[in-house]
C-alpha cells in the first residue's frame, strides 16, 4: 500500500533509465568513518554522523554510502550553513525538514543529509533500520528485493522499495 503522498513523490521520478545495484563494498564502513571524522571537524565531535542505507546493512544496493546528521530544529538551519560552507550547494532541500549534498570521494558517490530528528520520515526511516539489523529473513527479502531490481526504472525501484518499507513498518509499530 502506498499513501498519496508517496505516490505523489513517485510521480516526479524517472520512469526511463535503469537503478544501478551493485554488492556490498566490505570498504564502505571505512569510506564512511573517513568522511564522519571529516564532518565532525567541521560541527563538533558531539554531532552524531550515522551510516544508513544498504551499505550499513551489509547487503546489495545501489553504489553509495548514505549518511545521515540528526539534529535538532534549532540546530537545522545552521548546520545546513556549515555544510555548504565545506560541501557547497546542496543537492535537494525540505526546509526543516532534510537537506541532501551529494559528494564524490575517491570514486564513491556519498549521500549526506542534514535531517530534523523530530521529522516522521527520519523517526521512521531510524525504526526501519533498527527492524532490519534485528530480522535476518526481513533482511534478506530487502536485498533480494534490490537485487531483483536492477536494471528497472527508478519509479519502479522506488515503488517496489516503498511498498516493502511500507509493510515492514506496519510490522514493526
Amino acid at each position: 500500500m502506498i499513501t498519496r503522498e508517496q505516490e505523489e513523490w513517485l510521480s516526479h521520478l524517472s520512469d526511463t533509465g535503469s537503478v544501478k545495484i551493485v554488492p556490498f563494498d566490505p570498504k564502505s564502513d571505512q569510506k564512511f568513518e573517513n568522511i564522519k571524522r571529516q564532518i565532525q571537524s567541521l560541527l563538533g565531535n558531539e554531532t552524531e554522523v550515522l551510516h544508513r542505507g544498504a551499505s550499513a546493512l551489509g547487503i546489495s544496493g545501489q553504489p553509495e554510502i548514505d549518511i545521515y546528521i540528526p539534529v535538532s530544529a534549532k540546530r537545522f538551519d545552521h548546520v545546513v550553513s556549515e555544510m555548504q560552507i565545506k560541501f557547497g550547494k546542496p543537492y535537494s532541500v525540505y526546509p526543516l525538514e532534510r537537506t541532501k549534498f551529494i559528494l564524490s570521494v575517491d570514486g564513491t558517490k556519498l549521500e549526506i543529509m542534514v535531517v530534523n530528528e523530530s521529522c516522521k520520515s527520519w523517526t521512521n526511516n531510524e525504526i526501519f533500520y533498527e527492524y532490519m539489523k534485528k530480522h535476518p529473513d526481513a533482511l534478506e527479502q530487502y536485498r533480494k528485493l534490490k537485487e531483483d531490481a536492477a536494471g528497472h526504472s527508478n519509479r519502479a525501484y522506488y515503488r517496489r522499495k516503498i511498498e516493502f518499507i511500507n509493510d515492514i513498518m506496519s510490522r514493526a509499530k
